[in-house]
């Protein structure tokens, strides 16, 4: 440094040093903290045997949602969807993340109080899974009166408290129906989550589609006229988004699916099903693996360049494929 910039430094007033250092240490202190609030959960591994060592059919499947809804809300920097402040409010791939996990937590919870704790239509619904099930479809961005965390962490104590009945910790009893015609409930609804997150990764690059929505029924109609192409292409500044999202779609999926896995064995097992199982998990898995880049690369499908999206939707389009497969298994006889 030379005399005469070492001089110049030195007549800036004390006031405007102070203020210039405590402004980088706070850019620091929000860059630091940005990235680590960045960091996606790792998978854990699903709970099978309760406290005693007993199994209990849907043991593993409550106890899971309970956990990954308690994760969204309990990672470093907590429930970020919401927040008002610096670093939070500059972050989106987090809480694009964290809404992926929110869908399947949602469908989840409403297939748990439909279906699997219902032995047929008629049969009454279970109260602790009536009341904690609206709780997860609050507005996932209010952040005050109430906040979103506080809705969330009462249906997570609902389904808590039906899960200690399950396992007989609490009266009166609740009930778990593993039957095929119940997990098919479920995977209608990840079958549909997933192919349209596949679409959205792909529109990426896509720049419009051929139009099939009244494709396959000569008869069908549609309240507006509909154009023979329609314009997809996902603006370059949503592609992170849409991949955020996916990424936390997966991450649940995973969690449950082993849930599935464990608590539906013997239907599985007696529809020779347990490969479809293990192949979507496989692919989730795979979906999952470290973006080794600081940013969603969009390259062209034969470009120089990777394209993140595409490389997602190859893996949720092949783990579609096996729900698919898993629900046509299912629906035989």
């Amino acid at each position: 440094m030379s005399t005469q910039t070492a001089a110049s430094i030195l007549r800036t007033p004390k006031w405007r040093r102070v203020s210039l250092i405590t402004l980088g240490v706070i850019l620091l202190v929000w860059t630091v903290l940005a990235i680590y609030w960045s960091r996606t959960p790792k998978v854990f591994w699903v709970n099978d045997y309760v406290q005693d060592n007993r199994t209990v059919v849907g043991y593993a499947t409550t106890d899971t949602l309970v956990r990954v809804a308690e994760t969204l809300l309990d990672k470093p920097g907590g429930y970020l969807s919401n927040d008002r402040t610096p670093p939070s409010v500059f972050l989106d791939n987090m809480p694009n993340w964290e809404f992926g996990v929110l869908q399947q937590v949602r469908d989840l919870s409403r297939v748990l109080r439909n279906d699997y704790s219902r032995s047929q239509s008629q049969s009454r619904e279970d109260d602790d899974l009536a009341e904690a099930e609206p709780h997860f479809f609050f507005d996932n961005n209010s952040w005050i009166l109430p906040r979103t965390e506080s809705k969330y962490r009462d249906g997570i104590r609902g389904v808590s408290q039906y899960r200690d009945r399950l396992v007989g910790l609490e009266q009166p009893s609740a009930e778990f129906f593993a039957r095929a015609d119940n997990l098919r409930e479920w995977l209608a609804q990840v079958e549909k989550r997933l192919g349209s997150l596949t679409r959205r990764l792909g529109d990426s690059v896509a720049s419009d589609r051929i139009n099939e929505n009244l494709a396959g029924d000569p008869a069908a109609e549609a309240a507006q006229p509909q154009p023979d192409r329609v314009r997809t292409k996902t603006p370059w500044y949503e592609v992170d988004d849409v991949f955020f999202e996916a990424r936390g779609t997966a991450w649940a999926l995973v969690h449950f699916f082993r849930a599935a896995e464990l608590d539906f064995a013997q239907v599985l097992e007696d529809k020779n099903a347990e490969a479809s199982v293990r192949q979507i998990i496989r692919e989730l898995e795979a979906s999952l693996d470290p973006l080794r880049s600081p940013i969603v690369l969009n390259g062209g499908g034969y470009g120089l360049f990777a394209n993140h999206s595409l490389v997602m939707a190859n893996y949720l389009a092949r783990a579609n494929a096996a729900v698919i497969n898993l629900r046509e298994l299912l629906d035989q006889g």
